[in-house]
């Protein structure tokens, strides 16, 4: 058995309860174009899509995808950071299981990223950050962990994917990476997590030391 020496999270619904914070942006956008707000099937696309894949499956392709594009370089996404919620576990995890474990970000977000960091203190707690810029293709294709674990020196097989989502869940099996499902048991996964601090039992399973 491959032990375990690193732990990569997705940020949507992994590390943060974003569901308000997407919700409230695409329909500022939408609004803005005079569109009714997002149904419930168009709120679980996006929360696990890039805002590229978000924008076209509002508006289609054409004038209108670039009108809401060109308009959400205006808008941005910065006034909602603050409307999203940490994890309750996830500070107390990340200073428990560093630096004995390696930790990282894998997420389909663009340019969110650091922001989201500094603005909840969580800055210089891992050890990269990939998101879909910085790969040719976001998940569910693989590029993303595959990139992740290499930034942090190891091997695919040393890593387990913290993920919410179908999405997660292709991903990381088209990298051949464990997975654990983080609160959705319908995910096929080696882990299902209902509470985030239980990657300390996936971590103690594998027999690597203790975490205090």
């Amino acid at each position: 058995m491959t032990p375990i020496r690193a732990v990569i999270f997705d940020c949507d619904g992994v590390m943060f309860d974003s569901r308000e914070a997407n919700r409230a942006f695409y329909n500022a956008v939408l609004a803005h174009f005079a569109r009714p707000p997002l149904t419930e099937e168009q709120m679980a696309f996006a929360h696990q899509s890039t805002a590229g894949e978000a924008l076209e499956m509002l508006f289609g392709r054409g004038r209108d995808l670039e009108a809401a594009r060109a308009y959400c370089r205006e808008l941005t996404y910065f006034p909602f950071i603050p409307l999203m919620l940490p994890e309750p576990h996830l500070k107390g995890l990340l200073s428990r299981i560093r630096p004995a474990f390696a930790t990282g970000i894998s997420t389909n977000r663009t340019d969110t990223m650091p922001h989201v960091l500094a603005h909840h203190g969580l800055e210089g707690l891992f050890g990269c950050v990939v998101t879909a810029l910085d790969v040719p293709r976001p998940k569910p294709h693989p590029d993303c962990l595959v990139k992740a674990a290499s930034l942090l020196g190891f091997d695919v097989g040393e890593a387990v994917y913290v993920g919410d989502s179908p999405v997660d869940e292709q991903a990381a099996a088209a990298a051949e990476m464990p997975f654990a499902a983080f609160g959705n048991p319908a995910l096929k996964a080696a882990w299902h997590l209902t509470r985030l601090d239980q990657v300390e039992d996936i971590l103690a399973e594998h027999g690597l030391p203790a975490v205090a």
